[in-house]
């Protein structure tokens, strides 16, 4: 049985999944059909249905949360992981099933995709993302446990040749830059490893911190983080050990150091478990990460001062939700049922933390990543 911290919030999380039942078909809320005027931005949601071979694309109603699907997008075999650049004009995809790597230009009006290259990975890659600066992609490759640096031309499209690639321990899982750009991370599960290089922003490479790595214990596997957006902490889900840990980064040598680590399962589960993604709002208050097997997404408050987790409590989502993804307003939160072909889509309450049930939507067939993203107009 799902547990959270009070009685109180078991009744009130009681209550909204009733009123959203009520809703589920029609995927709205009451209040939904209410005009929004018009913004200065957009934003829309992407979801990579590897099953249909194609990325459905909804908009986010901002003043509710709702979602209004507006097509399928075909791409050229199964997409994966999914990112942006930090302008918000390109999107990237992995391209499991042929080992490729496709980027796309994001319409700021509408959310479609023109399609502008695509590339062979070097191997099959699990997770992309950009540095900071939106120069390079950074791809890991969990069957082939190595990670590769492409550079981006100017025109959002990537270049043939890897401008690095470099073995990791077994099975990398993700691949990210601090917020300075200066400091490269590699999670790799079953290798119970975090590497940890020098990222020069120029040329794109790495050089290995001293140490060159982080040492997790066994049965933790390390799988994605998240970064303090004002403090010097990364926040890594565990799929193992079902847990989260807080890391200090030294912003001298790279290097990371456990500040504590958190269950992301109530103590009287007993059933399995693996922890999948993980994700904070983006004004640093709030943390969650989500369970496959107890089939939730658990919250935590960050203290203002020092960082460290709070649990707040689990609230029930779609089966298997191996990614979910925030507003760039931090008032949605939206996680992909790989098992149920379902979106749930939530309002994260500005004080709590907690999960208020808005809609769910059937999206396809399994939906193996989410992203929601905003887009500037064009001027």
């Amino acid at each position: 049985m799902l547990r959270l911290d009070s009685t109180k919030s078991l009744c009130y999380l009681l209550v909204a999944a009733m009123i959203s039942g009520c809703f589920a078909q029609s995927g709205r809320i009451p209040g939904s059909k209410k005009q929004t005027p018009p913004s200065t931005y957009r934003d829309f949601v992407y979801v990579s249905l590897d099953a249909e071979q194609c990325i459905a694309l909804y908009t986010i109603d901002p003043d509710g949360g709702d979602l209004r699907f507006v097509k399928k997008i075909a791409v050229a075999g199964q997409p994966g992981s999914l990112a942006v650049d930090p302008s918000h004009n390109y999107l990237y995809a992995a391209i499991r099933s042929t080992t490729s790597l496709s980027s796309f230009r994001i319409d700021a009006r509408t959310g479609d995709l023109t399609p502008i290259n695509t590339i062979r990975a070097a191997g099959n890659p699990v997770y992309v993302g950009t540095d900071r600066t939106g120069k390079y992609l950074l791809t890991a490759y969990f069957a082939d446990s190595k990670a590769a640096i492409y550079s981006i031309r100017q025109d959002g499209g990537l270049r043939d040749s890897a401008v690095q690639v470099l073995a990791t321990a077994q099975n990398a899982h993700a691949i990210r830059t601090d917020p300075s750009n200066r400091f490269l991370f590699i999670p790799c599960r079953t290798g119970e490893t975090i590497h940890q290089f020098r990222f020069d922003s120029g040329s794109g490479s790495l050089a290995p911190t001293a140490p060159d790595r982080t040492l997790t214990p066994a049965k933790t596997g390390p799988r994605h983080l998240e970064f303090h957006p004002s403090m010097d902490l990364v926040y890594f889900v565990n799929e193992f050990a079902s847990t989260v840990t807080a890391y200090r980064l030294n912003k001298i040598d790279g290097t990371l150091a456990v500040v504590h680590t958190l269950s992301s399962l109530p103590a009287d589960y007993a059933g399995s478990n693996s922890g999948a993604d993980i994700h904070s709002t983006p004004d640093g208050r709030f943390l969650y990460a989500s369970n496959r097997g107890h089939e939730s997404i658990t919250a935590f408050s960050l203290d203002a001062a020092s960082g460290r987790m709070t649990l707040v409590g689990y609230f029930p989502t779609e089966k298997t939700p191996r990614s979910f993804s925030l507003d760039s307003g931090g008032r949605f939160l939206y996680a992909a049922g790989q098992g149920s072909g379902r979106i749930a889509a939530y309002s994260i309450q500005r004080q709590s933390g907690q999960l208020l049930p808005l809609s769910t939507y059937d999206v396809g067939k399994n939906p193996v990543w989410i992203l929601a993203v905003s887009a500037a107009p064009e001027h």
